[in-house]
C-alpha cells in the first residue's frame, strides 16, 4: 500500500509538524485532495493527498514533528460502500451482535450499511446507527453521518488552524459557526461567512488560551516578534539557508536600469478601458516579463544537483512574500510564462493572502525554478539578493521612479525600474545574466506581446 509521507515543503525544510488532519481512517481521499496542516519554520501548510484510495491507518498523531520523507498515513485502494445483506469480506469478522441483527428483518440495518470504523466510532460517541441517516451509496452510513449526529462539545471544536485565527482576530464565536469542510470542519470562508452575519464572541468570554490553539494565533497587525508569532524559528531556518547559500554558492551580480515609459502607457491605456477587476499593476507586467526571460535563457531557469545544473522544463516563478510578523515566504507560480496578465494578477494576490494567512499549499512551496524579489513597494530602488539553494538565480526588482532619459539625442524624464540578477558562477557566467536582463528590457519594450 502507498505510503503518505511528510513533504518536503523547501530546500531549507529537514522536518516539519503535524498540525492538524483533515481526514480520518476509513475516509476516501483523491489526489490533490488537502488531508493535513504541516507547519515549517516559516509558516503553515496545507498539504495535499499523493495518492488516491482510502485510509487505511494514520501514523502520526497531531503535533508531532517528524522528518522529511516519514510515513504519516497508509492509503489503501478505495473501496465501494455496499447494501447488500451480508457485510463485506474486507470489512473483517463483525461482533455477534452485528451478525444476530443482520437477519432480523429492519428498515435500515447498520450492520450491513456501515463499515467496523464506523460502528466503533458510534460506540464511543454512544450513537445509535438505527438512528443515524446514511448519506452514502444505498443508504451506507459514513463516518461524517456519525460524526455529524454526535453532540458537539463546547471548546473543541474542530477548525482549521487558519479558521481559528480568523474567529480569534473577528471576534467569533466557533460554537456558532456551522463547518462546510470535511466532517463538518470549520474552514475560513465559514469563519468569514459568520463574521458578517454576527456570529461574535459573547461579551464577557475570554479568548482560548494559547494552549487550546492548534497553531500560534498569528495576528496581522503583529510586528516583527511579537507574541503568537513564529519570527525567532523563521528567522533561524532562513538564516541557516542564507549562510548556506552565501557559503556554497559562487554569486556574481548584474543591474541594469529599463526604461518603462511604453509598458506602463500600455498599462494605464488599458485600465482605462477594464473594470476595476481586471485592472493591472506594474508588478503583473514584470513578473510576467522575467517569466517570458527565463523561458528564453534557459540557463537560468533550473537547479544545481549533484555538482551539475539541471535545466527545468516549465517556469516555476517564486515571488517572495514578507510575512506578517516577520519571515519570509516564495510560494511559486507554476507554468508563469504561459499564464494571461489578468490570471497572473489574480493568481499573484490569491497567493499573497494566503501565504500570509498560512494557508498555502505544499504543491505551491514546491522547487521554484527562479525566485524574484520585489521591493518597490517599500520604496527600495535597488535590491540584490541572495539565491535561494538548489536554484541558480534570483531576481531582484526596485519600485518605479522618475527618472531623467536621453531619447533620440533629447533629454526627458521617463519611468523606470532596476532590474538587478543574482547568479550561481557554477551554473551560468555574466555573458548568460547579460543576456537575461536585455531580454528582459526587450520584452518590457512591448507590452501588448506579453
Amino acid at each position: 500500500m502507498p505510503e503518505f509521507t511528510m513533504p518536503s515543503l523547501g530546500a531549507d525544510m529537514d522536518e516539519g509538524k503535524l498540525v492538524e488532519w483533515l481526514v480520518g481512517e476509513g475516509d476516501t481521499v483523491a489526489k490533490g485532495e488537502v488531508v493535513a496542516v504541516v507547519e515549517t519554520a516559516k509558516s503553515t501548510i496545507e498539504v495535499e493527498c499523493f495518492d488516491s484510495g482510502t485510509v487505511s491507518s494514520l501514523l502520526v498523531a497531531p503535533g508531532t514533528t517528524v522528518p522529511v520523507g516519514a510515513p504519516l498515513a497508509v492509503i489503501g485502494p478505495a473501496t465501494e460502500p455496499s447494501a447488500r445483506t451480508t457485510a463485506r469480506p474486507s470489512a473483517g469478522p463483525q461482533p455477534p451482535e452485528s451478525r444476530a441483527a443482520s437477519v432480523r428483518p429492519a428498515p435500515v440495518d447498520a450492520a450491513t450499511t456501515s463499515t467496523p470504523l464506523v460502528r466503533h466510532l458510534a460506540r464511543e460517541k454512544n450513537i445509535d446507527l438505527a438512528a443515524v441517516h446514511g448519506s452514502g451509496k444505498g443508504g451506507h452510513i459514513t463516518r461524517a453521518d456519525v460524526l455529524k449526529a454526535a453532540p458537539r462539545p463546547r471548546g473543541r471544536v474542530r477548525a482549521s488552524p487558519l479558521a481559528r485565527r480568523l474567529a480569534q482576530a473577528l471576534e467569533v464565536d466557533l460554537d456558532q459557526v456551522r463547518g462546510t469542510g470535511r466532517n463538518g470542519t470549520i474552514r475560513a470562508d465559514d469563519v468569514r461567512g459568520a463574521a458578517a452575519e454576527g456570529a461574535h464572541r459573547p461579551h464577557g468570554r475570554r479568548p482560548p488560551a494559547a494552549e487550546e490553539w492548534t497553531t500560534p494565533p498569528v495576528r496581522p497587525s503583529a510586528g516583527p516578534g511579537a507574541p503568537g508569532t513564529r519570527t525567532p524559528a523563521a528567522r533561524a531556518a532562513i538564516s541557516a539557508l542564507m549562510a548556506r547559500a552565501n557559503r556554497d554558492i559562487p554569486h556574481y551580480y548584474l543591474a541594469t536600469t529599463i526604461d518603462l515609459a511604453a509598458a506602463m502607457a500600455w498599462m494605464l491605456h488599458r485600465n482605462a478601458n477594464s473594470t476595476v477587476k481586471e485592472r493591472l499593476v506594474p508588478a503583473a507586467l514584470l513578473l510576467k516579463s522575467v517569466a517570458l526571460a527565463a523561458r528564453q535563457v534557459p540557463q537560468l531557469n533550473g537547479h544545481w544537483k549533484d555538482d551539475a545544473f539541471v535545466q527545468a522544463t516549465t517556469v516555476r516563478l517564486g515571488v517572495a512574500v514578507s510575512l506578517h510578523g516577520g519571515g519570509l515566504a516564495a510560494p511559486a507560480l507554476a507554468d508563469a510564462d504561459t499564464m494571461g496578465l489578468p490570471e497572473l494578477m489574480e493568481t499573484l494576490k490569491d497567493l499573497v493572502v494566503r501565504a500570509r494567512g498560512g494557508r498555502l499549499r505544499a504543491s505551491e512551496t514546491a522547487d521554484p525554478t527562479l525566485t524574484v524579489t520585489n521591493l518597490g513597494d517599500q520604496g527600495v530602488e535597488t535590491v540584490f539578493g541572495v539565491i535561494y539553494p538548489p536554484q541558480v538565480a534570483l531576481v531582484g526588482l526596485g519600485c518605479v521612479v522618475e527618472r531623467p532619459v536621453a531619447v533620440d539625442g533629447m533629454l526627458t524624464v521617463h519611468p523606470t525600474v532596476t532590474a538587478t540578477l543574482s547568479a550561481d558562477h557554477r551554473a551560468s557566467d555574466g555573458a548568460t545574466g547579460a543576456r537575461f536582463l536585455t531580454v528582459l528590457d526587450q520584452l518590457l519594450q512591448r507590452p501588448e506581446e506579453l
